[in-house]
């Protein structure tokens, strides 16, 4: 994991938490911050250690739940994705939703006025790492976006292959655009994918799994590059937010993600590169008909369109659509 330097707005966007809850933190001394100049910044190594030493408390917690029968399980509306993956057996009653945009965040909020004695709940593992969580029925619904090359499909060709014997259905959010982060005015001339092999191109990496990694990935092996033939592709990081950060910085030259993550930042420019689609995977078997169709009836009202149409970046055409079914 690099050593990136992050804002507190950064650093609340990666743990899905306020600001102000940051900043309180910082104020604990449960997480590490410091001043350069007048501005706060955490490093990304400071953060990941501040979340797997939170991972360990719950585990310890847990065990000592399993072990006594004495302590009650947490109530929490929202959990660390480890934290959820990891443990949600606890409570045959919930219902997790994985993926790590914003959207899925208003999503579960509505759907807990839905369900039936279920608590909606959410872990923010990337796309690969969420379907392979849904075939151990870990989670109960995971977003993704990962494209196929062979294909030219989104999401279906993985679903097919890594739930074998598994029904799905396969719900659209939205419409993405994925694309490159650049310096500001574009000064290295970065025009498309066959710049990644150019000496003077720095690239900033997601981690394994996730759907911008996947297509990098794809589009690398459709041009004949080989990743050890990329500058800085052994650099990831989690954190889309810590990407854009790096490249406004000029740590890095090039990263790849969405147009949404890129709207938070004047000081860099954007690459339109491909439109993607982002859809929910819900396995069949143990998601009840009515909660698939609140989950439908949900993403094509007025009222939940009505309460992003001030999020730019989205394309909620199909939203709600069945696009799939395995």
């Amino acid at each position: 994991m690099p050593n990136e330097t992050l804002t507190p707005q950064e650093v609340a966007d990666l743990l899905k938490i306020s600001k102000c809850t940051v900043y309180e933190l910082i104020k604990r001394k449960e997480l590490n911050g410091y001043k350069v100049g007048n501005k706060l910044r955490i490093d990304i190594g400071d953060v990941e250690e501040y979340k797997l030493k939170n991972r360990k408390l719950r585990e310890e917690k847990v065990n000592k739940k399993n072990k006594n029968d004495t302590v009650s399980e947490s109530n929490s509306q929202q959990y660390n994705a480890y934290n959820e993956i990891e443990n949600n057996n606890s409570n045959l009653n919930n219902f997790i939703i994985c993926g790590q945009d914003n959207i899925l965040d208003i999503l579960s909020r509505y759907l807990r006025y839905h369900s039936k004695g279920n608590n909606v709940l959410r872990a923010y593992e990337g796309s690969y790492n969420g379907l392979c969580a849904l075939y151990r029925n870990q989670v109960q619904a995971v977003a993704a976006h990962i494209w196929d090359r062979e294909t030219g499909e989104y999401n279906t060709p993985f679903v097919k292959g890594m739930l074998p014997g598994i029904a799905t259905v396969i719900i659209n959010l939205c419409y993405r655009v994925q694309g490159f982060y650049v310096a500001k005015n574009n000064p290295k001339k970065i025009k498309g994918w066959e710049d990644l092999k150019r000496e003077d191109i720095t690239v900033i990496n997601r981690e394994p799994g996730s759907g911008s990694r996947v297509l990098l990935d794809q589009y690398l092996r459709l041009n004949g590059i080989n990743t050890s033939d990329v500058k800085g592709y052994e650099k990831e990081t989690f954190s889309p937010m810590a990407i854009v950060s790096a490249v406004a910085r000029g740590s890095a030259d090039l990263g790849v993600g969405t147009e949404r993550t890129f709207l938070h930042s004047k000081e860099i420019d954007f690459i339109p590169m491909q439109k993607e689609r982002y859809d929910l995977i819900i396995r069949k078997d143990t998601v009840s008909k009515y909660q698939i169709e609140a989950i439908m009836e949900i993403l094509s009202s007025e009222s939940f369109k009505d309460e992003l149409t001030e999020l730019r970046g989205y394309d909620f055409s199909d939203s709600g659509k069945i696009v799939g079914e395995t």
